[in-house]
C-alpha cells in the first residue's frame, strides 16, 4: 500500500438545478411512490412527496402517456369522493439481464418488478475474452428475438472489479481484465447498459426484493466458487473509491496456507470457497460428490466432516468479525452454493464472528441469515441497478 501526500482536490461547487433537472427529480419521486406504495391516489403522492396536486397530476399524466402507469379503480373514501388509484404497469418495460458465472452464463427477460419472463443458460466454451463476449451477445440476441415489451436496457453482473462505465478492470475467475463490456454492448444494441460486480448485484437484490422490510444497512456475502460481499449502507450501495468494496475473498487469513490463483497464499477463498472445501474434504478421506452431502454428514455428527465444515465456517466468521468491527451492521446475509453445508457451517460462522469481535450488542443484535443458493440474485440485482439508474427507483446512486 503506497503512502503519498497530495493536495485535497477542490470539488466544483454545485450549481442551482435547472428546470429540467428539477422536473426529472420530481418525476422520479412520483414514480418511486407508485413503485413502492401503489396502487396509490394522486392526493397521497402529493402528501408524501410535498409536490402540489397539480404537479403530481401532470407527472402522472406523463407516465400514463408513456404507458408506465394506469388508473386501477377507486380507493376508500374519507368523507368525500373516493379517490382514483394509480398503479405502475409492471410489464410496461422489460430489461435484459445477465449473470456471468465462472463456467455458465445466464440471461433473462425481466419486468419492472423483477419477475423473470424468460431465461436462457449456456456453458462458456473456452476461457478467452472473445468467446466470453460472443456468448454474451448470443444470449442477448436470443432473448431479444422473443416477444417482449419496449426494452429499458441491458444489465450484467460479473465477478471482479468493475468501473462505473462498465469496464471489467480485474476478474481472475473469468480472465476478463480490461474488457470494456459496457462500451461494447452500448455500441451494439444502442441501449442503456449497466455492468456491475456480481456480489454488489446480489446485495441489491437481497435488499430490494425482500418481503419483511428493508434495514438501513446490510451486507450480503456470496460464498460459492469465489467469495465476495456487497455492502448496502444507509440505503445505498457502497462501491468504494476504486470500485473494489467487498472484495473479501482475497484477504489473507493464513499466510502459510495454500496458494491462491491470485498468486498469494492463504486467501479466504483457499479455505472457505466451494472448491477449496471439497478439496479439503477429499484430502481428509471424505467421499462426497457435493457440498450438500458433506453438510449432511456434518449434521449427522460425523467428526471429520464437522472439522472440515467448521474450519470453513471459522474462516468466514473471522472475516465477518472484521466487517462487524468496521461497519457495525445488524444484518449479514450469506448466500451461494456453500450454504448447502447447513447449520454446522452457520453455527461455526456465528461462533467465530462472536469470539473475534467486540461482545455485547455488536454481536448479540446482529442477524446472520441463510440466503440459500441465491440462484437468481445476480440476475435480479443487476436488473435492479439498471432500474435505479434509469428510473431512479431504489438504492443505487
Amino acid at each position: 500500500m503506497a503512502t503519498t501526500t497530495s493536495p485535497t482536490p477542490r470539488n466544483e461547487f454545485p450549481s442551482k438545478a435547472t428546470h429540467a433537472q428539477t422536473r426529472a427529480h420530481n418525476a422520479s419521486l412520483v414514480l418511486r411512490a407508485l413503485y413502492d406504495l401503489g396502487p396509490i391516489s394522486r392526493a397521497e403522492i402529493s402528501r408524501l412527496t410535498g409536490l402540489t396536486r397539480t404537479s403530481v397530476g401532470e407527472l402522472v399524466a406523463e407516465l400514463e402517456r408513456d404507458g408506465l402507469a394506469q388508473n386501477v379503480g377507486r380507493g376508500p373514501s374519507t368523507g368525500g369522493k373516493a379517490p382514483t388509484l394509480v398503479a405502475l404497469i409492471d410489464d410496461a418495460r422489460h430489461l435484459v439481464t445477465l449473470d456471468l458465472g465462472e463456467r455458465t452464463f445466464s440471461a433473462a427477460l425481466v419486468n419492472l418488478r423483477g419477475t423473470i419472463r424468460r431465461r436462457t443458460t449456456r456453458d462458456l466454451e473456452g476461457g478467452d475474452v472473445e468467446a466470453a463476449v460472443a456468448l454474451v451477445t448470443d444470449l442477448i440476441d436470443e432473448i431479444l428475438a422473443g416477444e417482449h415489451q419496449p426494452i429499458l436496457g441491458i444489465s450484467v453482473g460479473t465477478p471482479g472489479i468493475v468501473e462505473s462505465d462498465g469496464t471489467i478492470r480485474w476478474a481472475l475467475n473469468l480472465s476478463l481484465g480490461g474488457l470494456r463490456l459496457g462500451e461494447i454492448l452500448r455500441a451494439r444494441y444502442d441501449l442503456p447498459t449497466v455492468v456491475a460486480n456480481d456480489s454488489w448485484a446480489a446485495a441489491i437484490a437481497t435488499y430490494l426484493f425482500r418481503r419483511d422490510g428493508r434495514p438501513s444497512n446490510l451486507v450480503a456475502i456470496n460464498v460459492g466458487s469465489g467469495i465476495g460481499a456487497g455492502l448496502v449502507l444507509n440505503g445505498a450501495l457502497f462501491e468504494g473509491d476504486r470500485h473494489g468494496a467487498g472484495e473479501i475473498g482475497h484477504i489473507v487469513v493464513d499466510p502459510d496456507g495454500a496458494e491462491c490463483h491470485c498468486g498469494r497464499r492463504g486467501c479466504l477463498e483457499t479455505v472457505a470457497s466451494a472448491p477449496s472445501i471439497l478439496r479439503t474434504a477429499a484430502a481428509a478421506g471424505i467421499d462426497v460428490d457435493d457440498l450438500a452431502q458433506l453438510g449432511a454428514l456434518a449434521s449427522a455428527g460425523d467428526p471429520t466432516a464437522l472439522v472440515v465444515v467448521g474450519r470453513a465456517g471459522q474462516a468466514l466468521g473471522n472475516a465477518i468479525a472484521h466487517l462487524l468491527g468496521v461497519l457495525d451492521v445488524r444484518e449479514i446475509v450469506v448466500h451461494g452454493s456453500v450454504t448447502a453445508l447447513g447449520e454446522p457451517w452457520l453455527n461455526a460462522i456465528r461462533d467465530e464472528a462472536t469470539s473475534r469481535s467486540l461482545g455485547g450488542p455488536l454481536t448479540r443484535e446482529t442477524r446472520l441469515i441463510d440466503g440459500g443458493l441465491g440462484e437468481d440474485l445476480t440476475l435480479l440485482g443487476a436488473a435492479a441497478m439498471l432500474l435505479t439508474r434509469e428510473l431512479g427507483l431504489t438504492v443505487h446512486r
